[in-house]
Order: C-alpha cells, then sequence, then structure tokens
C-alpha cells in the first residue's frame, strides 16, 4: 500500500493539500497499490521547521504520528512517501508509527533531498 506523510490538519486547511498526497497517488496508481491518504495522521502541530537544528528536528517528530483507529495494516508493506528529506526524521517518525501498529515493512521515499544536513547513520526504517 502507498500512503503519504500526513499534515496536521491545521496546516492542510490552511495549505489546501497535502503536497504528499498528490505525490503519492501518481505513484499508487502506477504500481497498481492501494492509496491510503488517510491512514496515518499527525497528532500534534510542529513548530517552523525551518527554524530548528537538527536535534530539534527529530524531537519535534518524536511520537507525532500514528495511525487512525481501525486502521488495519497488520503484515503489510507500507511505501511512505513525501516530498522533501532533510533530517530523515519526519519519515522514521512516520515508519516507527506504522511498524507500531503491525506494518510488516516500510519504505520511504521522496522526491527532492535537502543536502544541508548529513543523516544519521541510527535511521532504521
Amino acid at each position: 500500500m502507498v500512503v503519504p506523510v500526513p499534515l496536521h490538519r491545521d496546516r492542510e486547511r490552511e495549505r489546501g493539500y497535502n503536497q504528499a498526497a498528490l505525490i503519492s497517488k501518481p505513484f499508487a496508481k502506477r504500481l497498481r497499490l492501494p492509496h491510503k491518504s488517510v491512514l496515518l495522521m499527525r497528532t500534534r502541530a510542529r513548530p517552523d521547521k525551518r527554524i530548528l537544528s537538527l536535534e530539534e528536528r527529530w524531537e519535534s517528530v518524536r511520537g507525532a504520528f500514528a495511525t487512525r483507529p481501525g486502521s488495519q495494516v497488520d503484515n503489510l508493506r507500507v511505501l511512505l512517501i513525501d516530498d522533501v528529506l532533510t533530517t530523515g526524521a519526519t519519515l522514521d517518525a512516520c515508519a516507527r508509527a506504522l511498524r507500531d501498529a503491525g506494518a510488516k515493512s516500510v519504505i520511504g521515499l521522496t522526491v527532492a533531498r535537502a543536502v544541508r544536513n548529513p543523516l544519521p547513520s541510527s535511521i532504521q526504517w
């Protein structure tokens, strides 16, 4: 199944769309996989990440994602899609939430990668 990284509901309402959801739909269609744009939810808003240090980015998303009640992910393989990978913190937090809910495996895919921050070697999706 294909799952986009969610925005907080207030941010999505403000923006009018979720860019990760727009990116992930064509992938799901092309791969003939179910697209589950509401499977994951962001449980709390995050501070402006442009002003956060590497450590603060990781801390700001720790535990900030969960699967929606009643979501079925047991033993499923998930393709998790986001727009930009900067530190890996968001994909890591989403992958943890999916695995905690029973996903067999999670593969993260982004369209772009910010080059100013090195990725921690401890990321294990």
